[in-house]
This record gives structure tokens, C-alpha cells and sequence, in this order.
């Protein structure tokens, strides 16, 4: 008997275990919906910028040498006629010593040409020479008054090579960078000390080659500053008539209209208003509501008869901003769950998410899983018509 009742629970056991038990329902999920709306389209191209001197000047000096001694740093604000860098004016000096010798030399020459010339016009005037030599000593003074004069020349010169040994701002500003370090020997011209006038500010930014014929000279600005969150106007000064050859791109300066301009080097995003353009009615999605469905982009469209999500395949036409342009697939009057589209599955039974309603009044312990995958859904997306 009891080996008989043994059997029988036996294969009641077995029985159990060999019997597939049932999925578990698949959770209704609340999501973020849009009713796509055909809009006006617009769209406006913003490119980042940098704050810069209308003027920026490298300086370096006129003459070659070996620098000895350089007063200006990087980030040092410099007064016109300030100072900068010096060279080893020793060679300077012993150049200007020769050129004043030989002024000295030429003027005693200069001297005794001009005696010799007084006796002869007196010898002449008594009838004691001829008036060919009188001539000769003319020409002798003529000649010496003229070497005079080269000489005279040519120790300003050598003052002014001597005076070119000491780099001076020409200029009120910022030092910008530093090119060249003391100890370093340079060649005349060669740039040292860079230097951002006062005065105007432009903010430079670069644009492709499509997009360039679109601003033109004039033209306004819009200009906002990252750090300071603030809008600025400003008018477009200047185009590049040519292509950088790195970036192949066309370099666009435009000037501030502010009495306080935003420092040297401060990021800013530039919209220029020619560049706005304004067309057709199109539908637009933003592209948390977009998800990849093999090499196809698609969208979850919200049945309200069943309450039950499909995907639908769309095409893309472009992007305005953090927005996507579609450009077929949908119509007018379809809800498209815009956040959450990862979680979601063909036939899925959803709900709408109320956001006033998800999380009143409970605990982490008594919010549904439902309620918080909601709640964490990003609340960039809005329910409802767009």
C-alpha cells in the first residue's frame, strides 16, 4: 500500500516538473508621448567662436643679436613705450664710436679744405693765381663738405641701430605669447613678443565651404558668451577670401558691439542671421525618440484603441538642432513615445505618464517599478501635443 502511494506522488512530481509554466505577463509600462504636428521649419547654423584683438601685433627688433635681457611675461598688461627685451648692445656701441671718429675725421677735413680755399680766393684776388686752381680748391671743400655730411649720416645710423638693441611697445595691451627666450640669438625681424592691442574686440570663428557663401560682410551677429551666459551684437567685419589650407575651412571675423567685450581667448557661440532659413511645414521629433531597427531608424507609435506600441520605420531628412527632420513615415495626429524607447517591445501594453500622479504621496518602498522607470525617464521630452 504505502509502496503504491509512493508511485502515485511520484509521478505527480514528475509530472509537475516536466509542465512548462507560464510566462509571466509582460509589465505595462508607462511612457512619454507626442503627437507629432507639422511646423514651420527653421533652422540656423551655430558655430564656436574665440574672443580676440582686432589688432594683434608680433614685435621684434630691427636689428639682429644675442638677447641679453627680456622684462615682458605672458599675460602682462604693457603701456606704449614700455620696454620689452634687449639685446647685447656692445657691438652697437663700438659701431657708433667708429661712425663718430669718422665724423671728426671728416669734418677736420671738411676744415682744412675750407683755409685752403680762403687763401686761394685771396691769392686770386690779387692776381696770383689762376682761376682754374681757385676751382680746384672749390671743388676740394665741395668734396670734403660732402664727406662731411656721409659721415654725419652715417653715425645717426649707427645711433639708431644702438637705440634698435632695446624692443619697445608701440602699442597699449596684453602680452600674448613669448617667442623668443633670453640667451637665444635672433635675426632681424624675427617675432619675440606678441602683443593684443586695447581697443576693439573680434570673435573668430571658421565655417565650411558650403556654408560661407551664405554670410556676407555686414551682416549681423548673434553672439552669446559661454562663461557669462549672455547675449551680444555684433556685425560681420571680415571674410576669408581663401580657405585655410589645414582645415579647409574660411575664417569669419566679426565685431563687437559692446562696452564691455568678454576677455581674450572667451569661448562663444555665434549664430549668424543671414544664415537662418525658414521653409515648409515639416514634422519634427527630438532624438530621444529615435532608435535603430537594423540599418533603418524607427519610432514607437502608441495604439489608443489597445494601448499597445509598434514600431514604425521613418526617413530622416536632417537635423535642426536637437531635433530631427522627418521626412516620411509619420503623419500628422500620430502619438510617438518620445523617452524610453529602449524598454519597449512590438504589442507592449503602455499607459501615459502622469507625472503629477507617478510618485504622489510614496515611498521608495511603495513606488511601483513602473512609477520609477518613469520618473527617471529624461524630462527634456513633454506629453502631449508638440
Amino acid at each position: 500500500m504505502n509502496k503504491t502511494v509512493f508511485s502515485v506522488v511520484g509521478a505527480a512530481v514528475l509530472l509537475a516538473a516536466c509542465s512548462k509554466s507560464a510566462p509571466p505577463e509582460e509589465p505595462v509600462r508607462a511612457v512619454k508621448v507626442l503627437t507629432v504636428g507639422a511646423n514651420a521649419f527653421s533652422s540656423s547654423h551655430e558655430y564656436a567662436g574665440e574672443v580676440k584683438a582686432q589688432v594683434e601685433s608680433r614685435l621684434g627688433f630691427r636689428v639682429g643679436g644675442k638677447i641679453i635681457k627680456r622684462q615682458a611675461e605672458l599675460g602682462q598688461r604693457v603701456k606704449a613705450g614700455q620696454v620689452l627685451a634687449q639685446l647685447d648692445p656692445q657691438d652697437f656701441r663700438l659701431a657708433a664710436d667708429s661712425a663718430r671718429a669718422q665724423v671728426a675725421a671728416a669734418t677736420t677735413n671738411r676744415d682744412l679744405a675750407a683755409a685752403d680755399f680762403k687763401r686761394y680766393k685771396e691769392l686770386k684776388e690779387q692776381n696770383f693765381i689762376s682761376g682754374a686752381e681757385l676751382e680746384r680748391r672749390e671743388t676740394t671743400l665741395k668734396a670734403a663738405q660732402a664727406q662731411l655730411e656721409q659721415a654725419q649720416s652715417q653715425f645717426a645710423v649707427q645711433g639708431n641701430q644702438a637705440n634698435y638693441a632695446a624692443l619697445v611697445a608701440d602699442v597699449s595691451g596684453v602680452v600674448t605669447a613669448i617667442e623668443a627666450e633670453p640667451g637665444q640669438v635672433v635675426a632681424a625681424g624675427a617675432p619675440v613678443v606678441r602683443i593684443a592691442a586695447d581697443g576693439v574686440r573680434d570673435v573668430v570663428f571658421s565655417v565650411p565651404e558650403d556654408k560661407v557663401a551664405g554670410i556676407k560682410a555686414g551682416s549681423a551677429v548673434k553672439i552669446r558668451v559661454w562663461s557669462q551666459n549672455a547675449d551680444l551684437a555684433g556685425k560681420v567685419r571680415e571674410v576669408a577670401a581663401s580657405s585655410d589650407p589645414v582645415t579647409r575651412t574660411y575664417t569669419v571675423k566679426v565685431s563687437i558691439d559692446a562696452k564691455e567685450p568678454p576677455p581674450l581667448g572667451a569661448t562663444v557661440y555665434v549664430v549668424p542671421e543671414s544664415g537662418t532659413a525658414v521653409g515648409v511645414p515639416v514634422i519634427k521629433l527630438p532624438t530621444t525618440a529615435l532608435r535603430q531597427e537594423g540599418k533603418a531608424t524607427a519610432v514607437w507609435v502608441v495604439d489608443k484603441a489597445s494601448m499597445t506600441v509598434k514600431p514604425q520605420i521613418i526617413q530622416v531628412a536632417t537635423a535642426d538642432g536637437n531635433e530631427v527632420v522627418v521626412g516620411s513615415g509619420l503623419q500628422a495626429g500620430m502619438l510617438v513615445v518620445s523617452a524610453g524607447v529602449h524598454v519597449l517591445s512590438p504589442g507592449q501594453k503602455v499607459t501615459f505618464y502622469q507625472p503629477s500622479v507617478a510618485l504622489a504621496g510614496a515611498t521608495p518602498a511603495q513606488a511601483s517599478p513602473n512609477a520609477m522607470a518613469a520618473a527617471a525617464a529624461p524630462a527634456s521630452a513633454a506629453s502631449g501635443a508638440k
